[in-house]
């Protein structure tokens, strides 16, 4: 049958499927209109239905005493649309939608199926091709390469994380202890490669581990279905559809479950920016440009082979920022890292002259990314203001963490990528070298409290020949570990939050191998052990000091002692809580050299206790510790009303904290 025949065939029998009043096998039943229905429809085409997954997609639905499953789809150039899958053997004359709508909104009740049903839409356009889609909102999705979708029910899983969704309400989370744990499932641990773990197995590994080296969080890197294993999951196909790879949605929520029960948050890499061209995809959705902006200069992710969404668009709105709240409600999860923002506000990102159009006011901002990001972040936080929404933004861009009330762009924290960049080109080089590039280790705290900022060294970072972090630091072997060691305590020292990925914790040394899972017999080499020793350690010391966490995007959280040290590549400087008995001193020195009878500037009399040193022996350091109290002369120096003559290790961080408090402060607590 040529498409002439099949689209005059589809009329025909569109008309007379229309007229049942009753099903008849499972051929697909009218829709019945209703109040609800025509207010959620009118919403979702202004681009204000921040639940259009329960609209849209396949869902389970009685009609006068039959179970079966409502369909729907927005297509609107399509010129007729049925629903195909095994149970019609993939005849899109079987089962053809009713459009109920003039913009394009098409729906099905097909009585019968259930649970597990594969089907995808197979949609007739206006230029006479047939295309079979994959749902834009379908629940699950099968395992690829194959592409179906996946009839799935959301409310099968009974949720037992009561408890932590309350405390989190109560929780401020500025104020509090976050170091994250990006991890990549398949490449965390696997079977054999192509063959992982389900999401139940890997809470039962990932789960007692993180929370052994003391993280807080668990950022996964993204689960939105993808087709194409190598990327990493930021080139989706299926929005709504937990990747099939690692199991079901309920196992998926199990796994989300299991962290809140052991006291871990769970954070998921979202991609709003961009999505892949794959056919069964959103790509040319029903014809024409429906998700992706017409203008290919808008359109077209040349570096990445992707498409932008049309941001101007209602009912795209309408599916993202539906998208990131049923992430945050049906996965109780505690925050997205909204990846590539600066992708999304620039015309010109990743694009060369003449690829590109300037804005209606001459400029190269992304005007209608702009609107739609802040109408993202007020809807998110309107429904969940206990939640994290984070950009990776790398520009400076202001007000990035800020409310957009105030100009902001809504989110509530920012990859701090500056300090990132900084500091690897700085711990890359040879120590010798330092003292010229000092600037690199402190220039971040002219704009630390700009933004509500996380610290990341992210999976980016340690791939595509970038090398590992133990690998990026130079000298012997002893020295890698060292400066690895004085890196990551100088990290947690510095205002901010913390993320570190998977594998840093005991200092891989190849780079990121997306194909195949961590070295983990590198945990039976003393170096990789220690390593993995410190890392618990310093949590322990992070998580036990509100000086670290308690005020880090306040300017009087942080006190510089003395910034100028280039010559040596000493810095020292003072971290502060609420309670001024609770201030730390950390001293850090970027050379091999030992330094003993240092003088450190220090703003109280008293003594002064070495509470943490990167360079201890059982961390596989030299044992340059100061391990009597010190005590503070009454001679100023470095600015300071007293100083302290302490011992400098060589490659190392020390933290120290005074101890003895005098009558009067003791009076004043």
């Amino acid at each position: 049958m040529n498409i002439g025949e099949r689209k005059r065939s589809y009329t025909l029998f569109a008309r007379e499927s229309f007229k049942l009043i009753k099903f008849k096998g499972k051929r697909s039943v009218g829709v019945v209109q209703n109040t609800t229905l025509e207010h959620d429809i009118y919403l979702f085409h202004e681009g204000n239905l921040r639940y259009s997954y329960r609209l849209l997609g396949a869902h389970s639905e009685t009609r006068d005493g039959v179970q079966g499953i409502r369909f729907a789809v927005w297509a609107p150039n399509a010129e007729q649309v049925s629903v195909v899958g095994m149970f019609n053997e993939w005849d899109g004359r079987e089962n053809p939608m009713e459009r109920i709508n003039e913009n394009g909104i098409w729906m099905a009740f097909i009585p019968g199926l259930e649970k597990g049903t594969m089907y995808k839409y197979e949609i007739l356009t206006s230029h006479g091709h047939l295309r079979l889609k994959s749902d834009p909102y379908a629940f699950s999705s099968e395992l690829r390469p194959d592409t179906a979708s996946v009839v799935y029910p959301l409310d099968d899983y009974e949720w037992k994380d009561d408890e932590w969704m309350k405390d989190r309400k109560a929780r401020n989370p500025y104020e509090s202890p976050m170091s994250i744990y990006e991890l990549h499932l398949g490449s965390w641990k696997y079977i054999e490669p192509e063959v992982y773990y389900n999401y139940r197995e890997y809470a039962e590994m990932v789960i007692p581990y993180v929370k052994d080296l003391g993280y807080t969080h668990i950022e996964l890197l993204p689960l939105t279905e993808h087709p194409f294993d190598r990327s990493w999951g930021y080139q989706a196909t299926g929005y709504y559809s937990v990747t099939s790879r690692y199991g079901t949605p309920d196992d998926f929520k199990y796994f989300v479950d299991q962290c809140h029960k052991h006291g871990i948050g769970v954070i998921l890499d979202w991609v709003p920016g961009h999505f892949c061209k794959d056919e069964h995809g959103l790509r040319r959705f029903d014809g024409e440009a429906l998700y992706e902006y017409e203008n290919p200069s808008k359109a077209e992710k040349t570096q990445w082979g992707t498409l932008t969404f049309d941001f101007a668009r209602e009912e795209v709105q309408s599916f993202l920022i539906s998208n990131a709240i049923y992430w945050l409600n049906e996965y109780h999860l505690d925050g997205l890292r909204v990846d590539a923002v600066a992708s999304m506000l620039y015309l010109d990102f990743g694009k060369n002259d003449g690829e590109w159009e300037l804005n209606e006011y001459g400029g190269r901002e992304n005007l209608e990314a702009v609107s739609f990001i802040k109408k993202m972040n007020e809807a998110v936080f309107d429904e969940s203001p206990d939640v994290l929404m984070m950009a990776e933004e790398s520009t400076s861009w202001p007000l990035v963490s800020s409310p957009t009330y105030i100009g902001g762009l809504g989110f509530n924290y920012k990859w701090n990528m500056g300090w990132m960049n900084d500091m690897l080109k700085y711990m890359e080089m040879d120590p010798i070298h330092r003292k010229h590039h000092h600037n690199l280790i402190t220039f971040s705290l002219f704009y630390a409290f700009s933004e509500n900022f996380v610290l990341p060294i992210s999976h980016d970072e340690v791939v595509h020949g970038k090398k590992s972090l133990l690998n990026k630091m130079p000298g012997d072997y002893w020295q890698k570990f060292a400066n690895l060691r004085a890196f990551l305590a100088y990290m947690y020292a510095h205002p901010g939050k913390k993320l570190m990925f998977m594998g840093g914790e005991f200092g891989q040394f190849d780079e990121w191998k997306d194909l195949e899972d961590l070295d983990w017999e590198l945990m039976d080499y003393d170096s990789h052990a220690s390593i993995l020793d410190y890392t618990k350690q310093l949590h322990q010391l992070y998580r036990d000091m509100p000086a670290l966490w308690e005020l880090d995007h306040k300017e009087e959280g942080f006190m510089w002692i003395d910034p100028h040290n280039y010559d040596q590549s000493i810095i020292s400087f003072a971290r502060n809580s609420r309670t001024s008995n609770d201030q730390l001193i950390v001293v850090c020195n970027f050379t091999p050299e030992v330094y003993h009878d240092y003088k450190v500037g220090v703003p109280k009399h008293g003594s002064y206790k070495e509470i943490f040193s990167s360079d201890a022996e059982h961390f596989g350091g030299s044992g340059q510790m100061n391990g009597l109290p010190l005590e503070a002369a009454a001679s100023p120096w470095q600015g300071q009303d007293h100083h302290i003559t302490m011992t400098i290790p060589p490659l190392g961080v020390s933290f120290l904290k005074r101890t003895s408090v005098s009558k009067e402060e003791n009076h004043e607590k």
